[in-house]
């Protein structure tokens, strides 16, 4: 897998992740043969993550997609001429009204929880980031999306945590503060993204 070669070859630390990153990345291209959703979810610097992943993965990243023929049946040419192939990604952390709603109604730890429960289907894949590995809300999600039968990843520090043993996938970058795991995470989405798309639109 190429990019994730470019990646390893300018963060050499990050070897100790390559078959994990590897096994996330066929999790994900095989949600999107089956017409599934990437569920992603974190908190603090990991929330603004999951928008940065969903954006690479939602349009063209580092190919343009353009749409094909079946694709753009029925839609205006001028439209489907700038339109791109998009994979399925939604940031949890993003629905900030019923976020609020139901921290406030009913349990501010269990609103990723409530959102997979909401949208996960057992042809969707659930993608927790935590630096810890601890986080409740991130945990609970993922116990939720096992419960429900999809593919788990995470993406934590090298000490994994709680998240890390819930999950199918774990990806444990070699680090344990918190600013230098998430230097290390940004390296890793992007390869799988790059990947990702090399597959599914190369």
């Amino acid at each position: 897998m190429k990019h994730i070669d470019i990646m390893i070859e300018r963060y050499p630390a990050l070897e100790v992740c390559r078959e994990s990153i590897e096994a996330a990345v066929k999790a994900i291209v095989e949600m999107h043969s089956h017409a599934g959703t990437l569920l992603i979810c974190g908190n603090g610097g990991s929330a603004a993550d999951c928008e940065h992943i969903s954006g690479e993965l939602l349009k063209g990243f580092l190919k343009k997609r353009p749409l094909n023929a079946d694709q753009a049946a029925g839609l205006p040419e001028d439209i489907a001429a700038k339109l791109q192939g998009g994979i399925r990604a939604i940031p949890l952390t993003s629905l900030s009204a019923l976020g609020t709603a139901f921290s406030n109604d009913v349990d501010p730890e269990l609103i990723y929880a409530q959102l997979v429960y909401a949208y996960g289907t057992e042809n969707c894949v659930f993608l927790g980031l935590s630096t810890s590995g601890n986080a409740k809300n991130v945990c609970a999600a993922a116990k939720v999306a096992r419960a429900k039968g999809m593919k788990t990843i995470s993406m934590t520090g090298e000490r994994g945590g709680m998240l890390a043993e819930l999950c199918d996938v774990a990806i444990k970058v070699p680090e344990s503060e918190t600013y230098k795991v998430q230097e290390l995470h940004l390296p890793v989405y992007h390869a799988i993204c790059a990947e990702v798309e090399e597959i599914i639109f190369g």
